[in-house]
């Protein structure tokens, strides 16, 4: 048995090498909220999302409304539905494990599951899968806690980590700019940032953006579609 916990441990390893970072970085930025440590730690326990709690960090530091951060919260981790639907098919006769999955189905942990065959261990596929969440779920706990431990015991000065997710979110918009066909949405929601900035409360600024930004797509779908089409 140990055998086998030890072969999905080293299949967890490259999350490991991606969360102990990340979450120090969660950390970091959290012990400069002036809130107690204890509340961080529940965050990567409870909400266990990684861009959505560096978000979390970022609206509490706006002293944001909770409307703004459960909005917020929702559009950025909507994908993580599409995740439980395309996992339902391997896990729909697991018993109550199934639901702590489907709790910690982050991007990491269900590119781990959806590639996890290691059918030689002496775990059952529930197992497996149980054991590969709960070790990412502790890696990014871990991280966490270390990181408000630097930042609140030691007084780590968190100067550039609070662009990270900046950073991040930059990269992965243009990535997916150069990958795309249609451009259209892109420049419709750069003009829409811009013109929320403007003319948005910056306390709102967030929400009505991501609002107008959704009504405007909705209403604009077709005419996007015909233009992508006439332009390949």
């Amino acid at each position: 048995m140990q055998g086998s916990f030890i072969k999905i441990l080293i299949q967890t390893l490259p999350v490991l090498m991606g969360y102990l970072p990340l979450g120090m970085a969660f950390g970091i930025l959290f012990s400069t909220l002036n809130i107690e440590w204890y509340y961080g730690i529940l965050c990567s326990l409870l909400i266990f999302t990684g861009a959505g709690q560096f978000l979390l960090v970022s609206l509490l530091a706006l002293k944001s409304g909770y409307l703004e951060i459960a909005f917020a919260s929702f559009m950025l981790n909507i994908r993580h539905i599409f995740y439980s639907l395309a996992i339902l098919d391997d896990i729909k006769e697991f018993g109550i494990k199934k639901y702590y999955i489907l709790f910690g189905l982050t991007d990491e942990t269900f590119a781990t599951l959806k590639t996890s065959h290691l059918q030689d261990t002496q775990y059952s596929k529930e197992n497996r899968f149980f054991l590969i969440t709960l070790l990412n779920h502790m890696y990014w706990i871990l991280g966490g806690a270390l990181g408000i431990f630097m930042g609140q015991g030691l007084g780590f000065q968190p100067q550039g980590v609070e662009f990270a997710l900046t950073a991040l979110f930059s990269v992965l918009t243009l990535a997916l700019l150069q990958t795309s066909d249609n451009k259209i949405p892109f420049f419709i929601g750069l003009a829409i940032g811009i013109f929320g900035l403007i003319v948005f409360p910056s306390e709102h600024f967030l929400l009505f953006s991501m609002i107008f930004g959704i009504l405007l797509l909705i209403i604009g779908k077709n005419f996007i579609e015909r233009k992508n089409i006439c332009t390949k």
